[in-house]
């Protein structure tokens, strides 16, 4: 990641005005990058840490994509889909789980996500597809099923490694903690997380292209209906691939243009990362007003009394 002189501007506020009154407010900071790995626009701190969660899926399905697993087990852009996926556990998307476990011919009880509260299988779990990819990874590789979430395991170890290939950094520099659902994850600079969703979005590397394709051509199964990335992608097909992650972490990518948009709630709230998402994709052009109307109205009004309005924009370094 590489910046100019000046790596930060005033960050956004997110209110909830309750009947116009102000009653909470949100700070959030938020980057976009190119390909290159340039900060070309932030509100806040381009450098402020954070752990990238569930937005690092799509490049924790490289492991997928780069090693024949996909051809080997014949998995398809819906099953690569769900392997990206924060889902809500319906049906369908357990099915699409437990299919890539099938077609790799292991049981469910080799999952080692949590099983949900009221909830029977670890299938049911958000992070079910991811999990199901990893060790159809494993078990094309011949590796070790049993300990396949440990930082070690060899297939952490190859996550890592095109994580660290993509931003150019050495692999032992990332620091690590495991993730709700027993993976790693890593703390980074929102710089940096910008620049993999540019990359991720450039079409200049056929796995990731191959991701992105599975992510905006099935939606549904990255998050599900009514959530921000499936509404989003739905609204704006082949143009934006978005991927949420826990404690107000949002990402997108604007596909064919090499651009990246990392967002950050400094307090982690859900609701505020959507509506500032909304908020930098009307003020940047990458949606129409039309699109952004429905999505503000699914996601900027809370409640009967209350909404959501954004305070700030995106400054040029």
């Amino acid at each position: 990641m590489t910046m100019g002189k000046r790596t930060q501007a005033a960050a956004l506020e997110v209110r909830l005005l309750r009947e116009g009154i102000i009653e909470s407010k949100h700070i959030v900071q938020a980057v976009v990058c190119d390909d290159r790995g340039r900060v070309l626009t932030v509100a806040g701190n381009a450098e402020t840490a954070t752990f990238v969660r569930s937005a690092l899926k799509p490049f924790q399905a490289l492991a997928v994509t780069t090693t024949g697993t996909l051809e080997r087990y014949d998995l398809s852009d819906r099953d690569l889909a769900i392997i990206t996926s924060s889902h809500r556990g319906t049906i369908e998307q357990v099915r699409q789980a437990f299919n890539i476990l099938w077609r790799a011919d292991l049981d469910p009880s080799v999952l080692q996500c949590p099983i949900p509260p009221g909830k029977r299988s670890p299938l049911e779990y958000n992070c079910s597809g991811k999990h199901a990819g990893m060790l159809a990874v494993c078990q094309q590789r011949h590796w070790p099923l049993n300990n396949y979430l440990e930082r070690k395991h060899p297939v952490q170890q190859l996550i890592l490694g095109k994580v660290a290939e993509l931003l150019r950094m050495p692999a032992e520099e990332f620091i690590s903690a495991h993730d709700d659902c027993g993976v790693p994850t890593y703390l980074m600079q929102l710089g940096q997380i910008a620049s993999l969703y540019a990359l991720l979005a450039s079409s200049s590397n056929l796995d990731m292209e191959r991701i992105v394709r599975a992510m905006t051509h099935h939606p549904s199964m990255v998050a599900g209906d009514g959530e921000f990335d499936t509404e989003l992608m739905r609204l704006t097909p082949g143009e934006l691939v978005s991927k949420a992650g826990a404690e107000g972490v949002q990402c997108i990518g604007r596909l064919g243009e090499g651009l990246g948009l990392a967002i950050k709630v400094m307090d982690g709230a859900k609701r505020a990362k959507y509506a500032v998402a909304i908020h930098l994709l009307q003020q940047m052009g990458w949606i129409t007003p039309s699109v952004a109307e429905s999505l503000s109205e699914k996601f900027m009004n809370p409640g009967k009394y209350t909404r959501l309005e954004v305070v700030g924009e995106l400054s040029f370094l």
